[in-house]
């Protein structure tokens, strides 16, 4: 009973700071805000995360958006939830907005290497319903959608693939990584055109090829050799990043004698 009273008040704490003081939105949209963190909370909680995870999730952007009259801070949530949520929060938090957008986001991906596992959930959880609404919407309204963001579509898109990698690579069993790695191939094809004319798939002859020379996927940084992500065809096949399928490697068979 005490762990439900727990998420119970980390609703109420998270509807106050989003809804009640501030009226926030979902960007670009007549959405109350408050339905993304709510949205991670329960996520969270049908994979079975530990009470203080689904708790985090509730509370994540509470220090990141609350206002400067209303302002959130890890001391408040330590006395209120305990120094474990306290500190997943802190973990998903920009801390300073008031550097460049991209200086921001290589921040706190590099940050989020630094993550627990409980930390990691968090932030899978956060992505995963962000892409899912995001994929959606670009589904009813097209591109416009990436003119609520402060970068252009591919840096949204490049930094979306980027972090999902970090995540995938500091922790193999988390249990949200298929769920990820299906979204970031969605999104990934959301940007394929950009993608390949500014980094187009390499052309070799089967002569060069080798299955264990090193690969890096130009948009999300996957890095590993050609084995168990090959795709076949009548004269080539191709090599594709398993996280995001972006096409990295093409190689032409011998011509038939």
């Amino acid at each position: 009973m005490e762990s439900i009273n727990k998420i119970q008040k980390a609703i109420k704490f998270a509807i106050k700071t989003h809804e009640v003081y501030q009226k926030q939105k979902r960007k670009g949209k007549d959405i109350s805000y408050i339905t993304h963190p709510l949205s991670v909370g329960l996520l969270l909680s049908c994979i079975g995360a530990e009470n203080d995870v689904v708790c985090a999730g509730i509370l994540h952007d509470t220090i990141e958006d609350s206002i400067p009259g209303k302002k959130v801070t890890f001391k408040m949530i330590e006395g209120r939830f305990g120094v474990d949520v306290a500190q997943m929060v802190l973990d998903i938090t920009e801390t300073d907005k008031t550097l460049p957008w991209e200086e921001r986001k290589k921040k706190a991906i590099e940050h989020i290497k630094e993550y627990s596992n409980n930390s990691l959930l968090v932030k899978s959880a956060d992505i995963i319903n962000n892409l899912s609404e995001l994929i959606d919407d670009h589904d009813k309204d097209g591109d416009q959608i990436f003119l609520r963001f402060n970068a252009p579509k591919d840096k949204i898109i490049k930094n979306y693939l980027e972090t999902i990698t970090v995540i995938i690579e500091s922790w193999e069993e988390n249990p949200l990584t298929q769920e990820l790695k299906y979204l970031a191939s969605k999104i990934q094809m959301i940007g394929a055109v950009e993608f390949m004319a500014k980094t187009p798939a390499g052309i070799i002859e089967y002569a060069d090829y080798n299955e264990n020379n090193l690969l890096e996927c130009p948009t999300c940084h996957w890095k590993g050799t050609p084995k168990d992500h090959i795709n076949y065809y009548d004269d080539l096949f191709d090599v594709s990043c398993p996280n995001c399928d972006k096409m990295i490697l093409i190689v032409n068979y011998p011509p038939a004698n």
